[in-house]
């Protein structure tokens, strides 16, 4: 076997964990370390855990660090501050803001000689990848995105920094008129909240102003403003009960014509038991084609469409080719 590639994750939530889970399934992967906000000791986890202020010591030892903070606050400054001594991994998916986020990592990343690859897990990331592929097939078509119904880790940690919130989860769930519609070959125009609605579980702290958290969440931009959302407050013993599985997925569609008005159509689904482990499955696979990356002289910010789908297998090309092609 071939040396290992040596990885770190920094930040323990859930996303942190599917980490450490999908690397436990990738032999040529070897988690070295965990690095937190949290007292090291509280983390529970049998690879050796530090504070996230110890990183820097840390540059010779690891060769890819996937960050596992929330895209709302974490990742904007946690990323260009880690790119500036690791080759990094990250999930930010606040799509609205990926062009600024991409030039802000870039710049970071080229001046340290370091590859980061930016806004994995399935979207962006695999959905990106199928959005551009059915457009480049059926370039006369319209392309259409459903999520859920699940739990939006992203939308969940914006939720949960909002003043007076104790805890939270939010579901996105698709109207399946629409995507009847759209199987249907029908091509309708579709606004923002005519293909989503947004349902959020709200555990308020004591005395918190029920209805300021409501209309905060609801007029949040790139997150709830565009949407039709609706906000439940409920106890903590139900949020527990209730709302504690992670399950997503979603449906990417696109329907076109070609020759003699001839509809085609493509999609592209995924259905989740757990989010935050297939991200995490997707990230791993992504430090993998960083380590390749950086391999091969590249560095700077890098997205799912810079990658050669090859740099994310531990195989060799010729073994693809010969299996899979």
């Amino acid at each position: 076997m071939t040396e290992q590639i040596r990885i770190g994750i920094v930040g323990y939530g859930n996303l942190g964990r599917g980490v450490e889970l999908a690397i436990k399934q990738s032999p040529d992967l070897r988690l070295d370390a965990i690095f937190t906000r949290r007292d090291p000791a509280s983390i529970p986890s049998a690879i050796k855990a530090y504070s996230v202020l110890e990183a820097e010591r840390f540059v010779n030892d690891i060769d890819v660090m996937i960050l596992c903070g929330g895209s709302a606050t974490d990742l904007p400054e946690q990323v260009p501050a880690f790119a500036r001594l690791f080759h990094t991994v990250d999930s930010f998916d606040t799509h609205a803001r990926i062009p600024e986020y991409f030039e802000q990592v870039d710049a970071v990343a080229q001046a340290s000689g370091k590859v980061s690859v930016i806004s994995t897990g399935w979207d962006p990331g695999l959905f990106s990848l199928n959005r551009l592929l059915a457009e480049a097939i059926l370039p006369v078509g319209k392309e259409y995105t459903f999520w859920g119904k699940g739990v939006s880790q992203g939308h969940s940690d914006a939720i949960r920094r909002v003043k007076g919130v104790k805890n939270g989860v939010q579901y996105t769930i698709p109207s399946e008129d629409a995507v009847a519609r759209v199987r249907g070959g029908e091509e309708p125009e579709l606004a923002t909240r005519d293909k989503h609605i947004r349902d959020c579980y709200i555990v308020a702290e004591e005395g918190a102003d029920q209805a300021a958290i409501a209309e905060e969440i609801r007029t949040m931009p790139n997150y709830f403003a565009d949407y039709n959302t609706t906000v439940h407050f409920i106890d903590e013993a139900t949020l527990k009960a209730e709302h504690s599985a992670m399950p997503h997925g979603g449906t990417v569609l696109r329907s076109g014509k070609t020759g003699d008005n001839n509809t085609q159509i493509i999609e592209f689904g995924l259905k989740l038991a757990s989010n935050p482990e297939f991200t995490a499955s997707v990230l791993v696979a992504y430090a993998r084609a960083a380590f390749k990356l950086a391999g091969s002289g590249q560095v700077g910010a890098k997205t799912v469409f810079d990658i050669p789908f090859g740099y994310l297998s531990p195989k060799s090309a010729a073994d693809l080719r010969k299996r899979l092609l």
